[in-house]
């Protein structure tokens, strides 16, 4: 199928604003990272995506990496940029060589349907979590957007989408009577990227890839491999993708990120649902709000990110919520018998927390509970 750029593609590209909009406003505020690097590697990675896949593959940031480094959760190490742009190099050559040797393909394979089947419902669940706790920024806010997003998520003339952005930027008005004055000071201009392996000393490449890139391994696994994999293949079975592709190109990615001063980025089953869920069924998407990111990146500089934290996160959380029902409701039922339930729901709940902890939790109660062998076998 060919990507195309309509309606309901623009609409969908929005569809993971939830978690890209967050992450980067702390990346830029907390740690003083380039907001141009930023959203230029989100946007060019996002476009490769869709020119790739041709399905509304997303692009998100590694939240495991993420949200240790911008909360300084290191122990007595600060995390700095270079330590950031060490664990993304350090990631996309462990992927590289997860995806070149076969491996990732083996895990999968080896990998019991119940947990896969854990994994993505835990996944929606917390992302739903997760919208919930962003909504209770203003209730009011929220209730009004949940209410329009519903009655509208079917339609083609008017998606969803459109309205919620119209009611984040309403908002966004009314609450900053300074946005005027902060549109007539831009002034758009050329800004060219800074390179991040110059800002990498030896100490950083310790902090990078041993605290930050090695606790983030069990997490991609999990949702930006298996999830993503499965979500996709269920929903556009005539575009199939493979885990060694996954692997492949999450590992590109994360390699050549740190060239231009970009972050740690992956494949997330919860970004594929959030643009699906507001209308997006081809790579168009990515190829719309990536071209996007790219000319605000190269044009706007600094100015971005302050539009983007007059944001409110009261809509961001309604899309991160439907993003999660999406995600949870393409499970179906539990299927099969009492232990197959069991690792299932395990998984789940380990998955609400941790999501690699939930993959090996699942895994070893697979293989110890008794009668599992009368039930489906690996994925």
């Amino acid at each position: 199928m060919a990507n195309r750029f309509g309606r309901t593609e623009w609409a969908g590209a929005f569809g993971d604003l939830g978690t890209l909009i967050p992450f980067v406003i702390a990346y830029v505020k907390l740690l003083g990272m380039s907001p141009t690097g930023l959203l230029l590697t989100f946007g060019l990675a996002k476009i490769v995506s869709g020119l790739y896949y041709r399905t509304p593959f997303p692009i998100q940031p590694m939240k495991a990496i993420g949200a240790a480094a911008t909360t300084q959760a290191t122990q007595n190490f600060v995390v700095t940029p270079g330590a950031v742009y060490a664990a993304s190099f350090t990631t996309g050559v462990v992927w590289l060589v997860l995806g070149a040797t076969g491996l990732a393909n083996r895990i999968t394979k080896w990998t019991p349907r119940p947990v896969v089947t854990g994994i993505v419902f835990g996944l929606g669940l917390k992302f739903m979590g997760d919208g919930i706790g962003m909504m209770s920024d203003n209730w009011w806010i929220a209730a009004i957007s949940l209410a329009a997003a519903v009655l509208l998520l079917t339609s083609q003339r008017l998606p969803a989408m459109f309205v919620l952005l119209l009611i984040g930027i309403g908002t966004a008005a009314f609450q900053h009577p300074e946005l005027p004055a902060l549109l007539a000071h831009m002034r758009p201009g050329f800004h060219m990227p800074q390179l991040g392996f110059g800002h990498i000393g030896a100490g950083e490449w310790f902090i990078g890839s041993v605290l930050l890139a090695l606790p983030q391994l069990p997490l991609t696994l999990g949702n930006a491999l298996i999830a993503i994999t499965e979500e996709n293949n269920r929903l556009f079975p005539d575009r199939p993708v493979s885990e060694r592709r996954v692997a492949m190109s999450t590992g590109v990615m994360n390699v050549l990120s740190p060239l231009l001063g970009g972050v740690p980025m992956c494949h997330g089953a919860g970004g594929m649902a959030g643009h699906v869920r507001f209308g997006a069924r081809t790579g168009g998407a990515l190829i719309i709000l990536g071209t996007l990111l790219v000319i605000m990146a190269l044009w706007l500089g600094d100015s971005v990110v302050t539009l983007l934290a007059l944001f409110p996160a009261s809509v961001l959380g309604v899309i991160l919520f439907l993003a999660g029902a999406q995600l949870a409701l393409g499970v179906g039922r539990f299927g099969g018998g009492r232990p197959t339930r069991m690792v299932a729901l395990v998984t789940t709940a380990f998955a609400l927390w941790n999501v690699g902890v939930a993959f090996v939790a699942g895994v070893a109660l697979w293989w110890l509970l008794p009668g599992r062998r009368s039930e489906s076998g690996p994925a």
